[in-house]
């Protein structure tokens, strides 16, 4: 086993945080948005994150009952 290997071996037994899984979400996002437009900062990539988030846990919300 190589040393290339080995560290392979290692990062897959890694569990990440929802916090890490986000932070490296978002600069997977900010890193290839920026490329094609050098507009795009991290702090909109935050903030469009932090939109979707609500809007998922809104659809996910039961309904408030009627009465």
């Amino acid at each position: 086993m190589t040393a290339l290997d080995a560290l392979i071996a290692k990062a897959r037994k890694v569990q990440m945080t929802e916090g890490q899984m986000r932070e490296q979400r978002l600069s997977f996002v900010y890193g290839n948005t920026h490329i094609e437009n050098d507009i795009i900062t991290r702090e909109m990539v935050a903030q469009a994150d932090e939109k979707i988030a609500k809007e998922e846990m809104a659809h996910r919300s039961p309904p408030e009952p009627k009465g």
